[in-house]
């Protein structure tokens, strides 16, 4: 198994992210938390101190920086802090994004589309760009993308075209820099979650529209689960990549959706 390094983790602020970076701290990680709310991070690492890993003070294991990832400059100045403190990253968890508008193709306006896109997309190539410049210039070279993307890489619930094109495009990103990394020991994989009980999904008990336009309550699982998931990710050699790992709750209506 790999030794640990420095960890970049976007959207770390609730939710996933925040189950992830803690799952990260608690491995032995260095761990930079990446998200828009600053107070929000903090909970994150209080949080995880709280439950026994080295997150807090200034010699902490962990780093809170406030990051809007549609924002060029703000994704340049996150990497500039990492690379000012601990000089290198080896692993970025490309996990912030918006479930965007529901809407079929024409109900969804331009500057809808454009937010989707901006957030769930475009704000994983600023971050690839960056940790990859990174990879391949510290020494030792290499390091490790994970890319969240959704069953929605899959396929798409009703009503949400913005959010499934956006998802399906993850999914090249992840083989574009899994193939354009080789030559330089960076691997990129891709994890597909469905219905992990975050905020977020706490509507889907509710009923959620089903293909065939009924609403249906769906079950989650314990998030928990999609954080021990990339730390396995996370803690193979370079030599070896999970490509892509789908979790899903068991009765997820995923199989045969659509």
């Amino acid at each position: 198994m790999a030794t640990t390094g420095v960890a970049v983790v976007t959207g770390a602020g609730s939710g996933l992210g925040r189950c992830i970076a803690q799952a990260l701290l608690a491995a032995g990680w260095q761990v930079a938390i990446a998200g828009r709310r600053e107070d929000a991070l903090r909970e994150t690492l209080a949080s995880a101190a709280a439950g026994g890993a080295p997150a807090a003070g200034p010699d902490g294991a962990g780093l809170a920086v406030p990051t809007d990832v549609t924002v060029p400059e703000s994704v340049a100045a996150l990497f500039e802090a990492v690379h000012e403190r601990w000089q290198r990253v080896d692993l970025l968890v490309n996990n912030a994004g918006m479930f965007g508008p529901p809407g079929a193709v024409d109900e969804i306006s331009g500057e809808q589309w454009r937010q989707a896109v901006d957030t769930n997309l475009t704000g994983a190539f600023l971050c690839a760009h960056h940790a990859v410049t990174m990879m391949k210039a510290q020494d030792p070279r290499g390091g490790r993308i994970i890319n969240n993307g959704s069953i929605s890489a899959h396929v798409p619930r009703p009503h949400s075209a913005a959010y499934t094109a956006t998802k399906h495009a993850i999914t090249g990103l992840t083989k574009s820099i899994s193939l354009d990394g080789r030559a330089f020991d960076i691997a990129c994989g891709q994890i597909d979650i469905g219905n992990a009980a975050t905020d977020m999904t706490a509507r889907m008990s509710q009923g959620m529209p089903q293909a065939d336009g009924s609403l249906a309550p769906e079950p989650t699982f314990d998030a928990e689960h999609v954080a021990d998931a990339v730390l396995y990710m996370a803690s193979l050699p370079l030599d070896a990549n999970v490509q892509f790992l789908t979790i899903t709750a068991t009765k997820m209506p995923f199989i045969g959706r659509g």
